[in-house]
């Protein structure tokens, strides 16, 4: 990894740390707070409860926490866990019934693997969700996909938690 990337990324994660937490998050989504993957049925702080993926003080999908714009996916897997599936099926109803709304679904990777086959996991994974926002009735137009692969990883470490936070799809808004 480029040298100055794992520079920026780790002063990225530190300023992360350093910030409050994050409670709505604007549609640029550039905070993240970091943490284990969510779990479907779990409550949060915020009074999101059940894997909903948005909190009472907003119904709109831009401003879903980072957390519940998180999907995570099991070791060298592209299959859609079931934990994260009411997620995604929130995000799909948001996108239905607004067709103006955009996103953007950037697939990672952890740093096992080589970097060609990172990245074509990233785009399997990223795939994965677009084709269940596709079945909730969101336009294809709506969705654009990317892969990062290894090169944007949540966490740094190379043990099992950072692997696992780094193995997943974020959903993002754009204008």
């Amino acid at each position: 990894m480029n040298l100055r990337i794992l520079a920026v990324v780790l002063l990225s994660v530190f300023f992360a740390a350093c910030t409050r937490p994050v409670q709505d998050q604007d549609v640029s989504g550039a905070a993240q707070t970091g943490g284990q993957p969510a779990q479907s049925g779990s409550t949060s702080d915020s009074g999101m409860g059940q894997g909903s993926a948005f909190d009472d003080s907003s119904a709109a999908g831009p401003r879903a926490s980072q957390k519940n714009r998180t999907v995570y996916f099991d070791y060298d897997r592209d299959e859609l866990k079931a934990d994260y599936q009411q997620i995604v099926t929130d995000h799909g109803k948001y996108l239905a019934a607004n067709p103006g709304a955009r996103v953007r679904l950037e697939g990672h990777a952890d740093e096992r693997g080589s970097r060609e086959y990172n990245i074509g996991l990233g785009e399997r994974r990223a795939q994965a969700v677009r084709q269940a926002l596709l079945l909730q009735g969101v336009g294809a137009g709506q969705l654009t996909t990317v892969s990062y692969g290894e090169e944007r990883p949540a966490a740094t470490g190379s043990d099992d938690e950072s692997w696992s936070l780094n193995r997943r799809v974020e959903i993002v808004y754009t204008p």
